[in-house]
């Protein structure tokens, strides 16, 4: 981390050093010593982690809440899709607005506890219904948190370092599903997927107070150098932050690459877990631990990967920013592909590193180049444009649209009758014949690897978006 840290001449032995000046902008000079930039950015990066640890720990139960409540994969989608998804992005821009003006350090700590909180509250669920109400409550909460955390490292890092220093904030989604997924398994496993809602929720409360007490919120612009603390206090209308991203064909391609790269990921990883648990007859917890570690490490890399490169070539070309994730794509598509036609799960997952590596590699460029299109007041609301896109299409369809499309090809796969009939829930009644037991589980796994291989084809549809994005690039950034 320290890599991209400026190395201007100061001290290092102060992490809480360097408190923000609180003079007009046009009049102040700004230092913080780097110890004090790589807590803000741990700091910030291990609320990701938890904003995703509260989030996918959803994909790793999805199988004992489908049997509990006798539910379809489609069903599944939901609760990890629009239920969560809708008001997660409704309220993103809300959000936002206000970070342009107000304390981004308070916005983050109170969504960091709202959200832990209603993660465990999922615990108690007495119903379906229950659930997806307290997934809503999750997904209002986890809405404070990008926005402004986006926002302020983009105040803190200045734009040559800017994609880096957001990749490794982005580690939050891998780690954060890394983690999800490993300590669901072992806690669905031990204490059933109730206690584990509870577990992994509550410490988030803890996170909250420490954020708000150890993060100041620096002065918007300060990272430009240029004398670009003008972004003064005047913050744009939406309108005009919606305006200036439109005018910009870079933006319009960038947009609808990372969501349809998201509505894959999402999709995917809402059903891959279980793909293996079904095809594969492994326990929940031997599962969780292969998929977590091997795909959460290799996402990771990935992640950090895209920035680092993007931000390494982009001193030569500015369109790196773009053609790195280009091309990561078209690598991850077909190797995953690959993956899920093995018959050995080991295989399998050991295959899945490569695509964990190469489909990460957009995040940080993603956000980056968002940023480096518009001025300091209107990133906030730029990140909340850009994820509302990517999440609302992404999010909430992706995951149902792979659980339709699971319960589809299941039904075609199952050879015996009525599919949906004689599997409720996917599983076969406990009096139901072996036979019949055993058609239902296949054609469960045979319907969810159909769903993914079909899903990530959409891969090479958002490349061709991230290489007509560095067509216009150059042109489209922002100059202070």
């Amino acid at each position: 981390m320290s890599a991209i840290l400026p190395a201007d001449g100061e001290s290092d032995s102060n992490p809480a050093a360097s408190k923000p000046m609180t003079e007009p902008a046009s009049a102040m000079i700004q230092t913080y010593s780097p110890a004090y930039l790589r807590w803000v950015l741990f700091m910030l990066l291990v609320v990701y982690i938890f904003n995703f640890v509260d989030r996918s720990i959803l994909t790793v139960l999805s199988q004992l809440i489908k049997v509990e409540f006798h539910i379809s994969d489609f069903y599944l989608g939901l609760l990890g899709g629009p239920f969560f998804a809708v008001l997660y992005t409704v309220c993103g821009i809300p959000i936002a607005r206000m970070a342009e003006r107000r304390d981004r350090v308070t916005i983050i700590a109170i969504a960091v506890a709202t959200w832990s909180a209603m993660t465990a509250l999922c615990g108690v669920a007495a119903s379906y219904a229950q659930l997806a109400l307290f997934r809503v409550g999750v997904g209002i909460g986890e809405a404070g948190c990008s926005p402004p955390a986006q926002s302020l490292i983009s105040d803190y890092f200045p734009p040559e370092k800017r994609s880096t220093a957001l990749s490794i904030y982005s580690l939050g989604i891998p780690l954060g599903g890394l983690i999800g997924t490993v300590a669901g398994g072992w806690l669905a496993q031990d204490l059933g997927w109730r206690l584990a809602f509870v577990v992994v929720g509550l410490p988030g409360l803890f996170l909250a107070v420490l954020a708000r007490l150890t993060i100041k919120d620096p002065p918007r612009g300060h990272s430009e150098r240029s004398g670009a603390l003008g972004a003064g206090s005047h913050v744009p209308p939406l309108r005009a932050v919606m305006g200036l991203l439109w005018s910009k064909w870079a933006f319009i391609n960038v947009c609808i690459a990372g969501t349809l790269t998201s509505f894959v990921g999402y999709g995917n990883t809402a059903f891959s877990l279980t793909y293996f648990l079904r095809e594969f007859h492994l326990d929940l917890r031997t599962t969780s631990m292969a998929l977590g570690l091997v795909v959460g490490t290799s996402a990771a890399i990935g992640t950090l990967a895209g920035g680092l490169v993007s931000d390494r070539l982009g001193r030569l070309d500015k369109r790196w920013y773009a053609w790195t994730p280009g091309i990561g794509l078209c690598v991850a598509a077909p190797v995953t592909i690959m993956a899920y036609l093995q018959s050995q799960w080991w295989m399998a997952v050991a295959i899945l590193i490569v695509p964990g590596i190469f489909h990460y590699t957009y995040l940080g460029p993603c956000f980056s180049l968002t940023h480096n299109m518009v001025p300091p007041r209107m990133r906030a609301s730029a990140t909340a444009i850009l994820l509302f896109a990517m999440n609302l299409v992404g999010y909430a369809f992706g995951p149902p649209f792979v659980g339709l499309l699971s319960d589809i090809f299941a039904s075609s796969s199952f050879a015996m009758g009525d599919f949906a009939a004689m599997c409720p829930g996917g599983v076969a009644p406990a009096d139901a014949l072996l036979e019949v037991k055993a058609a239902c589980l296949q054609a469960t796994a045979d319907g969810a690897r159909s769903a993914i291989i079909t899903d990530t084809l959409i891969f090479f549809w958002a490349a061709v978006h991230f290489f007509l994005a560095a067509r216009t690039l150059r042109k489209d950034l922002y100059q202070p």
